[in-house]
C-alpha cells in the first residue's frame, strides 16, 4: 500500500530549481502569504513559525504600505536552495521569489555569508529544550524517556538527512541523557528502526501528524513546538518533559536562530531587522515558549 501518488512533473517549462512536498499535509502550509503583492519577503527555518507569524503580523500592522509579507518556514536546506536557484516549485506551481532577511540556525546564515548572498547575522532566539509530544490519551502510558527504550513504544523523530539540525539536537539531548541515567536507547545512529518513524521533509508538521494518527506513540520535538501544539490542538496533544528535571536536565541541547539582511535588504528589509531586535518581538518569542535573544 502506498502512503500517496508521487506523481510526474507536468509543466511546460521544467523547472530546475528547489522541489519541496509534504505529503501528510497541505503542502502550502509553510508559504505564507501574496508573492505579487507583498513588498518584503522572509526566507526562515520552520521551527519558530508560530513567533515568526506573530512579529510579522505586527510588523505589517506598523507598515500597511508593505501590502503583504510573503514568507516561507521550511527546513533551511528548502530556503536555502531557493535563495540560490531563485525560486521554489509547489507541485505544477513555481514561485519565484527572493528574500530581503533571512532566518535560520547560525551555520546556515555562516554559509551564507561566506556565499557572499549576506554581511552580517544576529542572534534571534532560542529554544528551552526538548519535550516529548504524546497523544492526549497516552495510551502507553509514557512518562519520560525510559519509556523511549521499551519495545512496544514508537518513536517519531525528524529526518537525519533532510532536518540535521534538529535531529542532532534531538539525538543528542537523548544521548546525553540516556547515558547519564544509565538507558540503552538503541535508536540514536540514524538508521532505519521498526520502532522509529522518521519524517519525510518538515518535522513541524509530521510529528503531531504522526502522534495524532497513531503512528508513533510519542515524537520527540522542541517544547516550543509542543506547546504550539497543545495550545491550537488541545484535545489532541499534550506535552512530557523527558526528566523531571524538564528543560534544566544538564542533557538538554538547544537549538538557536539568527537573523539577517540578504544583500542591502531592499525597501523594508533593514527595517523589519530592527524591529525583529526590539523588545515586542521579544516579548512574543518567550510568549511562544522561546528564549529571546
Amino acid at each position: 500500500m502506498t502512503k500517496h501518488l508521487d506523481w510526474p512533473g507536468e509543466r511546460a517549462r521544467p523547472h530546475n530549481g528547489t522541489f519541496f512536498r509534504q505529503w501528510h499535509s497541505n503542502i502550502c502550509l509553510d508559504l505564507h502569504g501574496d508573492p505579487r503583492l507583498a513588498k518584503l519577503a522572509v526566507f526562515s527555518d520552520g521551527n519558530h513559525h508560530m513567533a515568526l507569524e506573530q512579529a510579522l503580523q505586527a510588523f505589517l500592522a506598523d507598515h500597511p504600505q508593505v501590502v503583504d509579507i510573503f514568507y516561507a518556514t521550511t527546513p533551511p536546506r528548502v530556503v536555502m536552495e531557493a535563495l540560490a536557484s531563485g525560486g521554489i516549485a509547489l507541485g505544477n506551481l513555481t514561485i519565484s521569489v527572493r528574500p530581503q532577511v533571512f532566518i535560520s540556525p547560525p551555520k546556515v546564515l555562516d554559509a551564507l555569508v561566506a556565499a557572499g548572498a549576506m554581511d552580517a547575522h544576529f542572534p534571534l532566539a532560542g529554544s528551552r529544550g526538548n519535550v516529548l509530544l504524546l497523544h492526549k490519551t497516552n495510551p502507553k502510558g509514557i512518562t519520560g524517556i525510559a519509556d523511549l527504550a521499551r519495545d512496544d513504544v514508537r518513536v517519531f523523530l525528524s529526518n537525519p538527512k533532510t532536518e540535521t539540525v534538529s535531529y542532532t539536537t534531538y539525538v543528542n539531548t537523548l544521548g546525553a541523557i540516556a547515558a547519564r541515567l544509565g538507558l540503552v536507547l538503541d535508536f540514536l545512529d540514524g538508521r532505519p528502526h521498526p520502532r522509529v518513524v522518521y519524517g519525510e521533509s518538515i518535522h513541524h508538521r509530521e510529528a503531531p501528524h504522526a502522534v495524532a494518527a497513531g503512528e508513533a506513540d510519542a515524537a520527540v520535538v522542541f517544547y516550543h513546538l509542543a506547546l504550539r501544539y497543545t495550545r491550537i490542538f488541545p484535545d489532541i496533544f499534550t506535552l512530557q518533559p523527558l526528566t523531571a528535571e524538564g528543560e534544566h536536565d544538564p542533557g538538554q541541547e538547544r537549538s538557536r536562530v539568527h537573523a539577517g539582511l540578504v544583500g542591502d535588504g531592499g525597501e523594508w528589509g533593514a527595517r523589519l531587522v530592527e524591529f525583529l531586535r526590539g523588545p515586542r518581538v521579544a516579548d512574543i518569542y518567550r510568549h511562544h515558549g522561546l528564549v529571546p535573544a
